[in-house]
C-alpha cells in the first residue's frame, strides 16, 4: 500500500492526531514515516543568543519533531525526521518530489503563533501543488478517525484526476478489504439556457463517470456501491458521507471545464476543509 509517508508536522492539536492516524496506516501497510519541519523563511525568526546566531523556529522545530519521534517510539512504527528552512508550501512540495515518497498527510489546520505554518492555507497550497497523492484530515472534536476503512467515498466526473483518483481509490480500498461508494454529482446549477439537454447531457455524464470506477472497482475484487445525485457537489458529498458511515474520500482536484463541469479543484479544496473523514487528493499527473 505505501512503503514511505511524508508528514509535515508542527506539534498542533491537529497534527498529533494526523500523526496518530499515519502511524495506523503506517503500522498497517510497513511503512516509514517522514516528519517534516519546516521553519518559515517569509517570517523573521533570527535572533542572537550569546554572540551566537540561531533560528528560533529552527530551534523550535527541532524540539517538536523530538516530541513526534518519542510518540512514534511508543507506537512502534518506522521513521525518521529533518528540519528545514524554506517557504512552507511550495518547500513541502518540493521535499516531497525529491524523495518521491508514495503520499504527503496533513492535517487541514495547525496552531496560531510560532508554528503555525500548517494552517489551512497552506495544505491547500499542497493540494493545489502536489504530484503526488495527499492525505488531509479534520478531527471533529471528541472523535476519532476510523482505520481500517471500510467505506471509502470516490466522488468522480470522469476527469483524468478523478480517473487517477478512482484507481487509487479502489486500490487503497483493495488493499484494505473495504467497500468503495461511487459519486457522481449532476450540479442543476450549470445549466445554461437549454435545461432540458443540459439535465440529459450531465446525467449521462454522470452515469458513466460512476460506471467507470465501478468497473474499475470490479478489475480489481472490490465491492462498490453507485451513487448519481441531484444538487450541489460539496452538499452531495457531505450528504452521501453522512449517510453511508464513509470513513475516508478519495477524490481528484481538478475537474473537466464547460457545462459537464462537476468536480472542480474548488470543490476538493472546499471538501477538504469540509467533511469531518480523511481526504485523499490526488492531481492528474499526465
Amino acid at each position: 500500500m505505501y512503503d514511505d509517508i511524508l508528514l509535515p508536522f508542527d506539534g498542533s492539536d491537529g497534527a498529533a492526531e494526523t500523526l496518530h492516524h499515519v502511524a495506523e496506516i503506517a503500522h498497517r501497510a510497513d511503512a516509514t514515516i517522514h516528519l517534516l519541519f519546516v521553519a518559515d523563511t517569509t517570517r523573521d525568526s533570527v535572533t542572537v543568543v550569546e554572540t551566537d546566531v540561531v533560528d528560533a523556529l529552527v530551534q523550535k522545530g527541532e524540539g517538536i519533531v523530538e516530541e513526534a519521534e518519542e510518540t512514534l517510539d511508543t507506537l512502534g512504527v518506522e521513521y525518521d525526521s529533518d528540519v528545514v528552512q524554506g517557504n512552507p508550501a511550495p518547500t513541502i512540495v518540493e521535499y516531497g518530489d525529491e524523495y518521491d515518497y508514495d503520499l504527503i498527510a496533513m492535517p487541514t489546520h495547525g496552531r496560531q503563533g510560532v508554528s503555525r505554518y500548517l494552517l489551512g492555507s497552506v495544505t491547500e497550497k499542497v493540494v493545489r501543488l502536489s504530484s503526488l497523492p495527499v492525505l488531509t484530515a479534520r478531527m471533529e472534536p471528541d472523535e476519532q478517525f476510523q482505520f481500517p476503512y471500510e467505506n471509502i467515498l470516490i466522488p468522480t466526473d470522469g476527469s483524468p484526476s478523478a480517473v487517477r483518483a478512482g484507481e487509487y481509490g479502489c486500490s487503497l480500498a483493495a488493499a484494505l478489504d473495504a467497500t468503495v461508494h461511487v459519486l457522481s454529482v449532476v450540479d442543476e446549477g450549470s445549466f445554461g439556457v437549454d435545461v432540458r439537454s443540459g439535465l440529459a447531457r450531465q446525467e449521462q455524464a454522470a452515469t458513466e463517470a460512476v460506471e467507470g470506477v465501478v468497473s474499475e472497482a470490479a478489475d480489481q475484487g472490490v465491492t462498490a456501491v453507485e451513487h448519481v445525485e441531484h444538487g450541489t457537489p460539496l452538499e452531495e458529498i457531505l450528504d452521501t458521507v453522512d449517510a453511508n458511515d464513509i470513513d475516508a474520500v478519495v477524490m481528484g482536484t481538478a475537474g473537466r471545464r464547460g457545462a459537464e463541469r462537476i468536480l472542480l479543484g474548488s470543490v476538493a479544496e472546499k471538501t477538504v476543509r469540509s467533511v469531518p473523514v480523511p481526504v485523499f487528493t490526488l492531481a492528474n499527473d499526465e
